[in-house]
């Protein structure tokens, strides 16, 4: 397994509840105020979703979803494509409720099959994003 094989991850843990977080994760109208807007989301199994993403000089990526793996509260995992764009990852997203805290590990796998020539799509990239909004966005979001 090479270095760029290994899948990004990141941990954090937030002062909210842990039903609180998965609402955040799971609710359309709770999601857009941390996460993309998407106009329709079900955890699901099957469910597919799409929205819109903005590359570092504005390019404008689709992204195609479709939820695999769904326990209430503790686990939601979703492809992560991109229309036009070779490559297929995961995103899992893992909550531990600690008391009245609660950990979040997201996993995001397969990053190195998308096409490596584009910046957009760097392991660095990824975790500049995901840093922002696990480490920042959502924790502001649930434990306002």
């Amino acid at each position: 397994m090479e270095k760029n094989d290994q899948p990004f991850i990141i941990e954090r843990t937030y002062n909210a509840p842990v039903e609180k977080v998965w609402r955040a994760l799971t609710d359309k109208d709770q999601m857009k105020e941390w996460y993309f807007v998407l106009d329709e989301f079900k955890p699901e199994v099957g469910f597919e979703f799409t929205f819109a993403g903005k590359g570092h000089k504005g390019e404008q990526y689709i992204h195609r979803c479709k939820i695999l793996e769904v326990i209430p509260q503790k686990k939601l995992t979703h492809t992560w494509t991109y229309e036009n764009y070779p490559g297929y990852s995961t995103v899992t997203f893992e909550l531990f409720s600690e008391g009245k805290q609660t950990r979040v590990k997201l996993t995001h796998a397969g990053l190195e099959s998308f096409p490596q020539n584009n910046p957009d799509f760097a392991k660095e990239s990824f975790a500049g994003g995901w840093t922002e909004l696990i480490g920042k966005l959502l924790q502001q979001y649930v434990e306002k």
